[in-house]
């Protein structure tokens, strides 16, 4: 059974920091690349970032792009996302999500077959 679940998501002032920690189990780790994305109220799921399987340069949305960074621990089975000067737009529910050999070219929620169960990030002007 495939299971991805975040942590680390909470309240912080705007400028301020939060990481996030995406833990996997029942999935060969190393096979996926594992993306970000985010859902605000009344919007739709979104990309954040994503982080091939065969590693390289991670691919960035434009909105956070020199924010937010994503590392990912093959040994651990986990996926971060360390997210800086958080603004109050970051606010929203961030889900890691996990596609077989994936690659940065895939940003679309409907291209990743496996997801976590979201963590809320709510940042206070």
């Amino acid at each position: 059974q495939v299971r991805l679940v975040e942590s680390g998501g909470g309240l912080v002032q705007a400028g301020g920091s939060l990481r996030l920690s995406c833990t996997t189990s029942g999935l060969t780790f190393s096979n996926y690349a594992m993306g970000w994305f985010r859902q605000a109220p009344g919007k739709e799921r979104e990309f954040v970032v994503v982080i091939s399987w065969s590693g390289g340069s991670p691919y960035y949305a434009d909105s956070v792009k020199g924010r937010f960074a994503i590392s990912r621990d093959n040994a651990k089975n986990t996926v971060y996302l360390q997210m800086n000067s958080l603004k109050p737009e970051d606010t929203a529910v961030y889900y890691c999500a996990a596609r077989a050999f994936g690659s940065t070219r895939h940003r679309q929620p409907l291209e990743y077959g496996y997801w976590g169960q979201g963590t809320q990030v709510t940042v206070s002007s």
